[in-house]
C-alpha cells in the first residue's frame, strides 16, 4: 500500500511539475492572444470582453498594402513541396541505408552525417550562388529545390527503420516482394510515428523560416508570412496589436498541426535512435 501512495504521489508530483511549467511557456503566447484583440489604446491595459475587437486581423488580411492571402499562400506552397520531397527521398534514402547491403554503404552514411557539422550559413552562400546562375532568384523553386531532402530527417527515418526486424522483409522476400515492393508494403506502413514527427519537424522549421526565404527573395508578391509580416514590424513597429496579431497567424498553424499529429510525434521520438 505504501508503494503504491508513493507512485501516485509521484505522478501527481510529475504532472504538476509539468503543469507549472506549461502555464510559464504559454504566457508569452497568452500575452499575444490577448494582445492582437486590443485598440492600440488599451495596449498594456485590462479591458472588458466587450471591448475586445478583430479589427488587427481584418487589418492585416484585406489591407492591399500586406498581401498577407498571398503570402499566407506563398508558405504553405513552399511548405507542402518541401514536406512532401522530405518524405520521398529521406524515406528512400533512409531505406537504403538502414535495410539494404551495398558497396560503401557506411562510408555514405558518416558523409552524410559530417553535413551536419556545417553550419547553414557557410552553405547558404554557395546555394544563394547556384540559384543566382540558374535565374532562380525570387522564384518559388528557389525556396523548395534545395531543401527537399534534409540530412537530419535522413538520420531520423533510418534509425526508425533499423528498428523494424529484418525478419520481417526476408518473409516479403520468400513471398516474392522484389526490395521497392517491400519498402512501399511493409517499410512505408509501419513508418507513421517517424513521418510524424518529420512532418512536425519540416514544417516548423519551414513555415518559420526567415533567413532562407529573405535572402532568396526580394520581391514583395513572393514574400512568405515570417518575412512578409516582420516588414509590417518594421513599418508598424509601434502598433503592438497589429504585431501581435501577425504574431498568432503565423503560430496559428504551427501549433493546430502539432495538435493533430501529437501522438504519433510522441511514439516517432521515443523510438527513432534505439538501435545504431
Amino acid at each position: 500500500m505504501l508503494v503504491q501512495r508513493n507512485d501516485v504521489g509521484r505522478v501527481l508530483f510529475t504532472y504538476a511539475t509539468l503543469t507549472f511549467f506549461a502555464l510559464i511557456f504559454m504566457i508569452p503566447l497568452v500575452y499575444a492572444l490577448y494582445t492582437s484583440f486590443l485598440q492600440l489604446k488599451d495596449v498594456d491595459s485590462i479591458v472588458p470582453f466587450r471591448e475586445l475587437t478583430v479589427d488587427s486581423y481584418v487589418r492585416l488580411w484585406t489591407s492591399p498594402a500586406y498581401s498577407l492571402p498571398r503570402w499566407y499562400w506563398n508558405t504553405a506552397v513552399m511548405t507542402g513541396i518541401i514536406i512532401g520531397g522530405n518524405l520521398i527521398f529521406n524515406t528512400m534514402a533512409g531505406y537504403a541505408l538502414s535495410k539494404l547491403d551495398f558497396y560503401g554503404k557506411r562510408v555514405i552514411f558518416f558523409i552524410i552525417l559530417a553535413t551536419l557539422m556545417i553550419p547553414y550559413h557557410i552553405v547558404l552562400i554557395p546555394v544563394y550562388t547556384t540559384m543566382a546562375t540558374l535565374g532562380w532568384l525570387d522564384t518559388m523553386r528557389a525556396l523548395t529545390i534545395p531543401y527537399m531532402s534534409q540530412v537530419l530527417h535522413i538520420f531520423l527515418v533510418r534509425q526508425f527503420f533499423l528498428g523494424v526486424p529484418n525478419e520481417l522483409l526476408e518473409a516479403s522476400r520468400l513471398d516474392g516482394l522484389s526490395k521497392i515492393g517491400a519498402f512501399f508494403r511493409i517499410m512505408l506502413p509501419l513508418s507513421g510515428p517517424a513521418l510524424a514527427t518529420m512532418i512536425i519537424l519540416i514544417f516548423t522549421g519551414t513555415w518559420n523560416s526567415f533567413m532562407i526565404p529573405s535572402t532568396m527573395v526580394t520581391r514583395k508578391e513572393m514574400f512568405v508570412l515570417v518575412v512578409g509580416l516582420n516588414s509590417v514590424k518594421d513599418q508598424y513597429f509601434d502598433r503592438t496589436n497589429l504585431i501581435m496579431a501577425g504574431v498568432i497567424l503565423t503560430t496559428l498553424p504551427v501549433i493546430l498541426l502539432f495538435l493533430f499529429l501529437q501522438k504519433w510525434y510522441v511514439q516517432g521520438v521515443s523510438t527513432s535512435g534505439l538501435k545504431g
